[in-house]
């Protein structure tokens, strides 16, 4: 039997702070955090390089991103 194995893509939100490479957008996504010991509420964040053909996106701009297969070594999200 062919089954298919269906999974749910992560969609992130975050800004892009970076849109030197060609196809590319570095995005930086910020994410609230409780702390499992202090319960202090912590800011957690992560870039992601994200493919964005012919670089339409400027630094600043708010963008959602989502995984998809891999594009190169270390990209894996593509601009929504």
């Amino acid at each position: 039997m062919n089954a298919k194995k269906v999974t749910k893509t992560k969609t992130l939100t975050g800004t892009v702070v970076s849109d030197k490479m060609k196809d590319t957008a570095v995005v930086l996504v910020e994410r609230y955090e409780k702390h499992p010991k202090y319960e202090k509420f912590i800011k957690r964040r992560k870039k992601f390089k994200a493919h964005d053909v012919g670089n339409t996106k400027k630094v600043g701009e708010k963008v959602t991103i989502k995984e998809t297969r891999p594009i190169s070594k270390d990209k894996h999200f593509i601009i929504a």
